[in-house]
Parts: C-alpha cells; sequence; structure tokens
C-alpha cells in the first residue's frame, strides 16, 4: 500500500471514530440531562434512589412506546445513576438459551442487561428469564442423550430492562415480572427544541430559534428524528455556507427531503392517499393497505400509524383505520359531506 492510500485509510478510520464518538455524545448520561419524559424520570429518580439506598440492584423495568423516543438512552442512564455496567442485546440476537446463559454470566451483582426489541425473544429463551427475573437462578441440561444431566445455575441479582413498540406482544408471565413499567411518550415541541438546540452544539453547528423551531415541528415528536433530519439540514446550510441555520434553510432542506410541516413523509400520504382514493377513507383493514403501498403490516404499526393517530390524522375502527377530517383538510382534499364518522 502506498503511503498516500495508507494515509487515506488512517484519515477514514479517524473520521468513522470521531461519528461514533459523536452518536455517543448525543445520548446524555444522567437523568438531569435526559430531555422530556418528566413523569417517567420523576418516578425512577425515587427508584434508583431507593435501591441505591438499600444497596439492591434495581427491579427490573419495561419500557414501551414508539421507536425513537430515547428507551435505549434511558436504559443507558439507569444504568449511569445505578453507578453500574451495562450490557445490551435485543430480542432477536438471542437465539438459544445458551447465548442468553453467555450474557448473564458476565454480569456481576446489580449490573443491568438491556434487551432491545424484547417481544421478539424466542418462546424456549422467554421461559428461562423467568426464574432469572424472579429468583436469580436458571437451571440448564448440560451433555447429551444418557448423559445429560440438568444444572442449577445461580445468578448474581441483576436488573433486566427490556424495550419494546408492541407492549401487547408480550405473554402475560413476562409482563408481570416487570416491577417498573412505564410508557413513553411523544416529546411536545419546547421538548424537541431543546434536544435540537443540544444536538447542534455538539456538532458544532449554530442553529436559530426559529430553525430549531421549524425543525421540531416537523420531527413528529420523536427525539431520533429530530436529529437525524438536523444532521441533513446541517449539509444543507454549509453547502449554502450559512453561518447558522434559520427556518428558510430548514424548509427549503426539508422540503425536498419531502417532509411537511406536520411530518409527514412520502410513506404517511401514500398510506392516507391510498385510504381516500381507493376506499373512500376507510374503514380498511391493515393488510389491504399494506398491500397497497408495499409496506409490512409490523412497519405500517410501529413507525406509522402510531403517530398518525397520535395528531389525529387515522382513527381505528372494529372494522379498520379511517381517515379523520383532519387528514383530508391538511393534504387540501374535501372532506365528503356523505361521510359518516
Amino acid at each position: 500500500m502506498s503511503e498516500d492510500n495508507e494515509n487515506k485509510v488512517l484519515s477514514d478510520h479517524a473520521q468513522d471514530e470521531a461519528e461514533e464518538q459523536m452518536e455517543l455524545t448525543l445520548r446524555p448520561q444522567t437523568l438531569d440531562d435526559y430531555i422530556g419524559q418528566e413523569k417517567v424520570k420523576g418516578k425512577l429518580r425515587v427508584y434508583i434512589e431507593a435501591a441505591r439506598e438499600r444497596e439492591e440492584a434495581l427491579d427490573h423495568v419495561l419500557l414501551y412506546g414508539p421507536p425513537g423516543l430515547g428507551k435505549t438512552t434511558l436504559a443507558m442512564v439507569i444504568a449511569h445513576e445505578m453507578h453500574v455496567n451495562i450490557k445490551t442485546t435485543s430480542g432477536p440476537a438471542i437465539e438459544k438459551p445458551g447465548d442468553l446463559v453467555a450474557l448473564l454470566n458476565e454480569l456481576q451483582p446489580g449490573d443491568v442487561l438491556f434487551i432491545d426489541e424484547i417481544h421478539r425473544l424466542p418462546k424456549v429463551v422467554e421461559e428461562m428469564l423467568y426464574s432469572a427475573m424472579e429468583d436469580y437462578y436458571i437451571d440448564i441440561v448440560v451433555g447429551e442423550g444418557p448423559t445429560a444431566h440438568p444444572v442449577h445455575f445461580p445468578l448474581p441479582p441483576f436488573t433486566l430492562i427490556g424495550a419494546t413498540t408492541r407492549a401487547g406482544m408480550l405473554s402475560a408471565p413476562l409482563r408481570d415480572r416487570f416491577g417498573i413499567v412505564e410508557h413513553m411518550n411523544y416529546y411536545n415541541q419546547d421538548e424537541l427544541k431543546q434536544i435540537i438546540f443540544r444536538s447542534a452544539k455538539i456538532f458544532n453547528s449554530k442553529i436559530e430559534e426559529a430553525g430549531a423551531h421549524e425543525l421540531a415541528l416537523r420531527s413528529r415528536g420523536t427525539p431520533r428524528i429530530a436529529n437525524r433530519l438536523l444532521k441533513r439540514v446541517r449539509d444543507f446550510a454549509q453547502v449554502a455556507k450559512k453561518p447558522s441555520i434559520d427556518s428558510a434553510t430548514v424548509k427549503q432542506a426539508l422540503d425536498l427531503l419531502q417532509v411537511d410541516s406536520h411530518g409527514l413523509d412520502e410513506v404517511d400520504r401514500k398510506m392516507l392517499l391510498t385510504m381516500i382514493n381507493y376506499y373512500h377513507g376507510g374503514p380498511v383493514g391493515l393488510k389491504t393497505i399494506a398491500a397497497n403501498i408495499g409496506e409490512e403490516t409490523s412497519t405500517i404499526e410501529e413507525m406509522y400509524e402510531p403517530y398518525l393517530l397520535q395528531i389525529g390524522f387515522i382513527s381505528r375502527t372494529p372494522r379498520g383505520r379511517m381517515v379523520t377530517p383532519a387528514a383530508y383538510a391538511h393534504l387540501g382534499i374535501n372532506y365528503p359531506d356523505s361521510k359518516g364518522e
């Protein structure tokens, strides 16, 4: 490898590391730094302080809500506030009991095991978690055939933090073993603005009040989306040689990205227009919508529908989904006078 190429590889590697470090920096470390979810934070402060005073592991925690609201970040904050280590994984990554045993074996007393998408745990793994969560032990079978024998494997007291976008898919026995169950809500405009200002500072970018307000309006109440859009808007401002990100730059960038004033993107509009143009606004079944717009039903349920329900653009009925008058108005389409609710 030539010296120039070697220097380029080293430079690219350094840039990748800088990007990764920036992503980590976006995550707050303490409850005080964590913006939003005030009710959840208030209760967690009490639980954490009480557990620390008793020198016990925090009770198991279940965090549920739409994607991008900071469940993973909050799990890391909890571990930091408890002064313990955290081991992170996801439901689909734990394919067999041996995978779970390996994870649990690495935990020290009080440590946190964070399982994202916990609703996707295999049944056999989930059942092994019952005794681990309740009594801090697991029984495993060692060997095969005539030599197979059970082994009682004690565990240190630990905290399991599970995160899910589909709390309804958790089995009752697993859900009942969580002592702390908290729902994560969408963020309001002021909270999103605080997050945008904080992220812009980390990115070494200046953003004006009006620019942050416009970006917050289009971020679907979701910090992850706010940070993602901020990165793209920052690119537009940089190329345009703007000293700071103003509202005009935000509007220009997000209009090009097809993110409208309510944060709806191309898929949201396609979903609503399909329901209006082909099914008279509904009611229409989820599978029918998914087939028409070329998306998985799970993607619609987890990523698109919760926000559209939150802002009142669709409603759910026993016969299916319906587009509301508010959505018609936003899309500039007359709501049929003869249409029943």
